[in-house]
C-alpha cells in the first residue's frame, strides 16, 4: 500500500533528477521561422536522376538541421517550361526562383481577398546557395544570370568551402577507398595509405588557391603533403604528382575536391590514370555538405541554428 508521496513500505524511491542546464545538454533545435525565404539549390552539370538523388540528399539534411525548411532544387543546365500548375523532371534554377517568387505572390493576393491587410512582403523570396566546393567563376556567373533572368527578389550566397567539414570529408572518402587510415589516433595501418595527396579540383588558378586551404587542413588530418592542382587544366595534375614524387612520396592518391555533379564524364579517372594514382570519390551527399549549405542560408537571413564545425583532428 502506498501513500501520496510515496510506498508505505518506506523503500527507497527514485525521484526524478531536474533537467540542468550546461554544455553537454543537446541545443534545443530551432525551426525555419513561418514564412521564410526558400532555400534553392542551384545544381551544376548535366541534369541525371544520380545528381537529382545527390541534390535532394543534400537538401534532406539541411531540412533535418533546420524543420520547416522549405527546401527547392534547381539546375543550371534544367528546363525551362514551367508554370505554377506544371514543372518539368529537372526544371533550370531560374524557373524555381520564378516560381517562388509566384507562389508569395498568389499567397498575398489569397489573403487579401480574404479580408487581411497584408503589406507588400519584404526581403528575398529565395537564398541561391551553389552546390559547389570551391570557387568557379564561369558556373558562378551563369548562377548569377538565371538568378537575373528569374526577375525573383533572391540572394545568392558563396560557395560552400573552404572549411574544416571539407577536409573531414575528403578524408572519409580516401580512408573509404582504402587510401588513408580512418583515424590517426589508432594503431594500425593500411597497406594501400597514400603518402601524398593530389587535390584535384575545376575551376581555374582561383579553385586551386581555396582548394589548397582545404588541403592545408587536410594535410594535418593524414600527416601526409597534399597539393591541389586543375583537373581542367591539360596536364596540372600529372605535373603535380610528379612533384609529390620528386619530394619522396611513392604511393599517391588523388582526392577529388568536388561534389560531383560540376565534374565531366571520365575526366577525373583519366587524370588519375595519367598521373599514376589511385583516386578516392568525390565528396557527394557527405553529410557536411548539407549542413554547409543550411550554413549558407541561415548567415543570409541572419537565423542562428546550430552551426557547423569540423571534427577535431586527430
Amino acid at each position: 500500500m502506498s501513500s501520496p508521496t510515496g510506498p508505505a513500505s518506506g523503500l527507497p524511491v527514485r525521484m526524478p533528477r531536474p533537467r540542468q542546464p550546461g554544455r553537454h545538454r543537446r541545443p534545443e533545435p530551432v525551426a525555419a521561422p513561418e514564412g521564410a525565404p526558400a532555400l534553392v539549390l542551384a545544381v551544376p552539370g548535366a541534369p541525371s536522376t544520380t545528381t537529382r538523388s545527390l541534390a535532394e540528399e543534400v537538401v534532406s539534411i539541411a531540412r533535418s538541421e533546420l524543420p520547416g525548411l522549405d527546401a527547392r532544387i534547381g539546375y543550371v543546365d534544367g528546363a525551362e517550361d514551367a508554370t505554377v500548375t506544371s514543372f518539368p523532371e529537372f526544371p533550370s534554377l531560374s524557373s524555381v526562383l520564378a516560381h517562388a517568387s509566384a507562389e508569395r505572390a498568389a499567397r498575398v493576393e489569397r489573403a487579401r481577398a480574404a479580408g487581411a491587410e497584408v503589406a507588400e512582403p519584404d526581403g528575398p523570396v529565395a537564398v541561391v546557395v551553389p552546390l559547389l566546393a570551391g570557387p568557379d567563376s564561369a558556373l558562378m556567373r551563369r548562377i548569377r544570370q538565371a538568378v537575373v533572368e528569374s526577375r525573383a527578389a533572391a540572394e545568392l550566397t558563396d560557395v560552400l568551402g573552404p572549411h574544416p567539414l571539407l577536409a573531414e570529408a575528403l578524408h572519409v572518402r580516401l580512408s573509404e577507398a582504402g587510401l588513408a587510415r580512418a583515424d590517426r589516433a589508432r594503431l594500425f595501418t593500411v597497406a594501400t595509405a597514400a603518402d601524398g595527396i593530389v587535390l584535384a579540383t575545376v575551376g581555374g588558378e582561383e579553385a586551386v588557391q581555396a582548394a589548397g586551404i582545404t588541403g592545408m587542413l587536410l594535410a594535418a588530418r593524414l600527416a601526409v603533403p597534399v597539393m591541389a592542382a586543375a583537373l581542367d587544366e591539360e596536364g596540372a595534375i600529372a605535373a603535380t604528382a610528379e612533384q609529390l614524387r620528386g619530394s619522396g612520396s611513392a604511393q599517391l592518391a588523388l582526392a577529388p575536391y568536388l561534389i560531383g555533379p560540376e565534374l565531366d564524364a571520365g575526366l577525373l579517372d583519366a587524370a588519375a590514370k595519367e598521373a599514376g594514382c589511385s583516386v578516392a570519390e568525390p565528396l557527394g551527399p557527405y553529410p557536411a555538405i548539407g549542413k554547409l549549405a543550411l550554413s549558407k542560408y541561415t548567415t543570409t537571413l541572419g537565423i542562428t541554428p546550430q552551426q557547423p564545425s569540423g571534427a577535431p583532428v586527430h
